[in-house]
């Protein structure tokens, strides 16, 4: 699956101390060993705000990626298959 980077959402809070925490805390999975990126091999560090790259579903995501990733400002980054989507809307989970 492909998604990219949301843009200008380091402002945005919850009460889970971080993002990362936040996806740990709804994903229902362990934090992965690698960022999400498919080729990646670094660790994960942050929780980055995605969207899926469909036309129908714009909805904000949560999932862990490497600082590098979470950067990439442009273009689409392929994520593995096995990676939990976490919503960003706190209204539905921590808030």
């Amino acid at each position: 699956m492909n998604v990219s980077n949301i843009n200008g959402t380091s402002d945005n809070s919850c009460n889970c101390d971080s993002w990362l925490d936040h996806w740990k805390n709804y994903s229902d999975q362990t934090l992965p060993t690698y960022c999400q990126e498919k080729s990646c091999t670094k660790k994960p560090e942050v929780g980055a705000h995605v969207q899926k790259d469909s036309s129908y579903d714009k909805n904000w995501y949560i999932i862990p990626l490497c600082s590098e990733h979470n950067h990439q400002t442009h273009g689409s980054l392929e994520v593995v298959d096995s990676v939990a989507f976490v919503s960003a809307n706190t209204s539905q989970t921590c808030g």
